[in-house]
């Protein structure tokens, strides 16, 4: 067993198909299936399950892809170790669109000052998305907001933030737009869930909702005079100079969380990350 194929079963894996990590490794797909067929010849196991969407893995297949991603973690540390002029620590980040948008540079940004020789990672998506890299050791942590925290993640750092009504500066003629919920189109979203419980609390009802796929689509449509929306107060401050835009800030506060995979070895870059927002909290 080598690394090598070490790294071709982990890109399989993650991707859940065979074809997509043939494309991603550049090589042909026939190549690859025979690396993960020796693979389960050497272990006496099978590792993937074949379906017509891909592959997933099996318990044994979990298992390896615990084992794959710390051997590959202590090679890159090694390399590192050796000569960190070439081998730089890596730290790979996952974070919700609305996270990604100011919370994560002004994190960096400070950590940054502490740690200049960390080259970083962003990955943005939805939260089962985000979730899912996790498992498949695609990051190193997520950022995401408040749930139950399932066996396999542990969370090491939060923080709760404060949310916005953002709606138009409209004369009375017009404040039917205010009607409309604008909102993402991640079902998952909590400022969507926020948004969607808001007629419920207040004096209006509606069910005109419009859907964007992102968060600057959002603002517009506001600023548009298109209807209302939630976002998280940082990303408000950007904006307070709006004048199109009205801001109310709400009283609830919504809980976002930094989670990791449990019982995973942390690497040097990651011990730091943590340290870092727990002494900064």
């Amino acid at each position: 067993m080598e690394s090598h194929e070490l790294k071709i079963f982990k890109q399989v894996a993650e991707l859940q198909s065979v074809s997509r990590a043939a494309e991603k490794l550049g090589y042909v797909q026939p190549n690859v299936s025979q690396r993960i067929k020796n693979l389960e010849e050497e272990l006496g196991v099978r590792l993937f399950l074949r379906n017509n969407r891909g592959v997933t893995l099996t318990e044994e297949g979990k298992k390896l892809l615990d084992y794959t991603n710390k051997i590959l973690q202590l090679i890159d540390e090694a390399k590192t170790a050796v000569n960190p002029n070439k081998w730089r620590e890596s730290l790979k980040i996952g974070a919700t669109q609305t996270i990604s948008a100011v919370k994560i540079p002004h994190l960096l940004s400070s950590f940054f000052k502490e740690y200049n020789n960390i080259d970083v990672k962003v990955r943005t998506s939805n939260k089962i998305k985000l979730e899912e890299m996790l498992f498949y050791g695609e990051v190193d942590g997520i950022f995401v907001h408040s749930s139950q925290s399932k066996s396999e993640c542990e969370i090491v750092y939060s923080y709760f933030e404060k949310i916005v009504l953002i709606s138009p500066n409209l004369n009375s003629n017009d404040r039917q737009s205010y009607y409309k919920l604008l909102v993402n189109s991640d079902v998952n979203c909590i400022y969507r869930k926020q948004l969607l419980d808001l007629p419920k609390e207040s004096n209006f009802h509606s069910s005109n909702i419009i859907e964007f796929d992102t968060l600057e689509s959002i603002i517009q449509a506001v600023h548009d005079g298109l209807g209302i929306s939630i976002i998280p107060a940082d990303i408000a401050e950007t904006r307070k100079a709006t004048q199109e835009i009205i801001f109310t800030e709400l009283p609830k506060k919504i809980k976002i969380d930094f989670l990791i995979k449990s019982r995973k070895q942390q690497s040097p870059s990651l011990k730091k990350f943590i340290r870092f927002l727990q002494l900064n909290n």
